[in-house]
């Protein structure tokens, strides 16, 4: 009996240990890119998944669009594939 003890209390230590190293960050990064995703604004300089740097000129519900190049170019992207806010507007 005791030795089913100390077994489930090691198998309780691991997962605790794998929850508090690698789920629970990734859960706080998870978020924190959601999060950011949704605050985006017209105007925010971003970074894609695929490294294209880009201005955001139009804020849909589950895309944007963005001003590529010198042409300032227009193209729709997925917000999940928006991978970084380089500058955010300045607010009055």
């Amino acid at each position: 009996m005791q030795s089913w003890i100390t077994v489930i209390l090691m198998y309780a230590a691991i997962f605790a240990v794998f929850y508090f190293l690698f789920i629970r960050p990734q859960k706080k990064k998870e978020n924190a890119l959601k999060e950011m995703r949704n605050n985006l604004n017209v105007g925010d300089k971003v970074t894609t998944i695929g490294g294209i740097i880009a201005n955001v000129a139009k804020v849909e519900e589950d895309s944007v669009v963005l001003e590529i190049g010198p042409n300032r170019t227009k193209v729709p992207f997925e917000k999940w594939a928006i991978g970084t806010v380089e500058s955010k507007t300045e607010q009055a």
